[in-house]
């Protein structure tokens, strides 16, 4: 069962504005990679379900968080189909997120009372997703369906909108500020957040940099 509530998850994600999206095989790796970015300030944090046996993983995470890390917020990411996420809810997950848009997922989700951001890439897909129940929609990938312009243009007629963006995402000043400029509410991060180097050398101090390099940019210039 979820150990936060929807409405804390939204509020995390909406404060923080960022979300880190990270998937590896190696339960060790995944526990190093956590721990680095709630050191640097991140307190919601999307696994993502991208390999054999990833929902072990994911197990092993949650246990694991719930004590070295007891404010991160740990939700699901990648998933298309309702069974998987009840799959996932079922092992703990606080949120789900997709790269698509499932009406079936929204039925298992807000029967359980978790937040669930589908990614959508056009304003009739954004609709539909606030209408099943979307709190906050990924518009994914935020980088190839337009960018910030995208999102600045959805928000002119849908003031409403909480928009997560990932694709495209980089913890740069001008990156970052281009979408939150833009109208976005937060930001999904994945590769760029933890680059293959560092993550070969182990450098977990790296990702506790960008990761609070990112969040006083975020804090700039969120509207």
């Amino acid at each position: 069962m979820a150990k936060f509530s929807r409405l804390k998850v939204y509020q995390t994600i909406e404060e923080t504005g960022i979300v880190p999206v990270f998937y590896h095989a190696d339960s060790e790796v995944a526990r190093k990679v956590v721990k680095a970015c709630y050191e640097g300030g991140i307190r919601a944090f999307e696994f993502t379900n991208r390999g054999d046996f990833a929902h072990e993983v994911f197990s092993e995470l949650v246990k694991w968080a719930d004590k070295e890390c007891p404010e991160m917020i740990l939700g699901i990411g990648s998933i298309v189909d309702a069974p998987t996420a009840a799959l996932y809810i079922q092992l703990g997950a606080n949120f789900v997120v997709g790269p698509l848009l499932n009406a079936d997922i929204f039925k298992v989700c807000n029967r359980r009372q978790i937040a669930y951001s589908p990614g959508c890439a056009t304003t009739s897909e954004i609709g539909m997703a606030q209408e099943l129940g979307a709190e906050i929609v990924k518009v994914f990938p935020g980088g190839n369906v337009g960018g910030p312009s995208f999102v600045k243009n959805i928000k002119g007629p849908m003031p409403w909108s909480r928009i997560m963006v990932t694709g495209g995402v980089e913890p740069t000043e001008e990156n970052l500020s281009a979408w939150f400029r833009a109208g976005v509410t937060a930001v999904g991060m994945g590769s760029n957040l933890f680059p293959k180097e560092v993550m070969e050398a182990g450098d977990w101090s790296k990702i506790t940099e960008l990761s609070e390099k990112s969040l006083k940019i975020i804090s700039k210039y969120k509207l």
